[in-house]
């Protein structure tokens, strides 16, 4: 009796390789993405020039934009963790959080760039709140519409195929969602759309740009929620990932999943912290930080101000172009030579964030933000891979939501 209990134990965990993908279904898992990375860069390209262009005082910038992160740190491991345990006959296992994220990212998307057209007033407390609670919302949406893409990698794709997947994510989020979305207000402003409002007001470029960019993310998300269908829960995804088909029943406290994570969690993470401090300061204070460089102007209702935020948008989608290249580069990276690619590539960006100080011609930029793309297809394709290759499937929603701590 026992050594049958034992028998049916060890054939429950027994673990089936996962099947090599055809290149047009990893695509396609990863094709919602480009909607969702657009959301990003429209609202990290353009949240200093807004919250400024209605009143908020740029010194204090950034204690609008410390309630993302800090929501973040309490929701994300609570989807990473619901996901794990979510079997939806028809929708799957991560889907459900994808289509849910989305739809609010759209709602609050048209909501955003308005936050100065409702008469609140410039620089009025309820203006500021108004913002500060979109983006809020904003960034949660968009984590939590993002996150499944990269999770659906770990659960669906195989070691070998891994690290391609990833690189063809930061493609398509740099190249399709990134680069559009940043150059949105230029291009608008360039067919003859006004770029600029009455003071307090956000320019009609900028607000057309999130609309635009609010039917892209449902679009693109919708193509991925009918296109791609999960493994077979709870027993397919099980056995490809040697699990037993009650894992995700277990109670596991955060502070247990923590202790029980592998020494590369707690690499991976603490490179990442350091990682997002650089591009969040970007995003808060690059337009500004444009403006007075180059433009040499500080007042946000000024024409200058505003050809400084597109300007900024411009950088941007130059970052995104150098970031689609690179990632070309990493997706031929052998895995032995993973780390070094990582470590040099940080490096680089490195020395494009410090030369931003030091340039004040707006062409000189251009380099600058080439490096700074460097390390951004760093960060976007390698962290997850190395994380992922060492995460069993009945935690990998658990413990890869940590690392956008």
């Amino acid at each position: 009796m026992l050594a049958e209990e034992i028998k049916t134990e060890e054939e429950s965990n027994v673990k089936q390789q996962l099947p090599n993908l055809p290149i047009s279904t990893i695509w396609l898992i990863s094709f919602g993405f480009l909607g969702v990375q657009m959301a990003f860069s429209l609202q990290s390209a353009n949240m200093g020039r807004i919250f400024q262009t209605i009143g908020a005082d740029p010194t204090k910038l950034g204690f609008f934009f410390i309630l993302p992160p800090l929501a973040g740190l309490v929701v994300q491991p609570i989807v990473g963790y619901l996901s794990d345990r979510t079997w939806m006959p028809r929708l799957g296992r991560r889907i459900p959080y994808l289509l849910v994220g989305s739809i609010v990212s759209v709602i609050v998307m048209c909501l955003l760039p308005n936050a100065g057209s409702f008469g609140f007033g410039f620089g009025s407390m309820l203006a500021l709140m108004f913002g500060a609670v979109t983006i809020l919302f904003m960034d949660l949406s968009s984590n939590v519409a993002m996150q499944p893409f990269k999770m659906m990698v770990g659960d669906m794709v195989n070691e070998k195929q891994k690290g391609f997947a990833y690189s063809i994510q930061s493609f398509l989020s740099n190249s399709g969602g990134a680069v559009l979305a940043c150059i949105f207000p230029f291009l608008l402003t360039a067919v003859g759309v006004s770029n600029t409002a009455p003071k307090g007001v956000v320019p009609p470029s900028v607000v057309i740009s999130f609309y635009v960019g609010a039917v892209v993310l449902i679009i693109c998300s919708l193509f991925t929620v009918f296109k791609v269908k999960e493994y077979s829960p709870p027993s397919e995804y099980a056995l490809y990932h040697g699990i037993r088909e009650d894992a995700h029943k277990k109670k596991t406290s955060m502070f247990g999943l923590l202790r029980s994570a592998p020494k590369v969690f707690w690499t991976v993470t603490l490179v990442q912290l350091f990682c997002w401090m650089g591009f969040q300061y970007l995003w808060t204070y690059g337009t500004g930080a444009v403006a007075a460089n180059v433009w040499n102007t500080t007042d946000p209702s000024s024409s200058a101000y505003q050809a400084a935020g597109n300007w900024f948008g411009i950088l941007s989608a130059v970052q995104s172009v150098a970031a689609v290249l690179w990632s070309l580069v990493l997706s031929r990276i052998s895995n032995q030579r993973r780390k070094l690619g990582y470590a040099i590539s940080l490096v680089l960006g490195g020395i494009g964030f410090s030369s931003v100080f030091f340039i004040h011609h707006q062409w000189l930029l251009v380099i600058s933000f080439t490096l700074i793309g460097i390390a951004w297809a760093a960060m976007m394709t390698f962290p997850f891979t190395i994380l992922t290759n060492a995460l069993t499937g009945e935690n990998m929603g658990d413990i890869s939501r940590f690392v956008q701590w």
